[in-house]
């Protein structure tokens, strides 16, 4: 092969190294922009994601008092019924106990009244 045909293909692959060279230049600038819009994107979406989590804890947080307001509220009420009820249900034991005890009396008394009369009264046998 003569000089000046090795010359030529030397500068062949010259100029398509420096082609390689160029793309790959190209290539790493389009990668940077892309990293770079990749995470100026990525910074978005951690502040919205951090935004949407706050404002989830804030209403976990009121729900939260609202519950425990209802609870106290309710188990307020429930206890005010109990103590009603509780008192109410005494009032007819009572009144139940004082007649129950009343018929016994009038029983006992009854009782004693007829068995007085039946040592009076005698129903012969014919």
């Amino acid at each position: 092969m003569k000089k000046n045909n090795l010359e030529i293909i030397l500068e062949n692959i010259d100029e398509k190294f420096e082609l390689v060279l160029e793309g790959h230049s190209a290539l790493s600038k389009e990668i940077r922009e892309t990293r770079q819009e990749f995470n100026e994107k990525l910074d978005l979406v951690n502040f919205k994601v951090d935004t949407l989590h706050q404002r989830v804890e804030n209403v976990r947080e009121e729900l939260t008092e609202k519950i425990d307001a209802v609870d106290k509220k309710l188990s307020e009420k429930i206890d005010a019924v109990d103590k009603k009820l509780s008192e109410k249900i005494d009032g007819v034991e009572k009144s139940l106990s004082d007649k129950i005890d009343n018929v016994a009396a009038d029983l006992t008394a009854h009782r004693t009244d007829t068995e007085v009369h039946r040592k009076g009264y005698k129903v012969s046998d014919g």
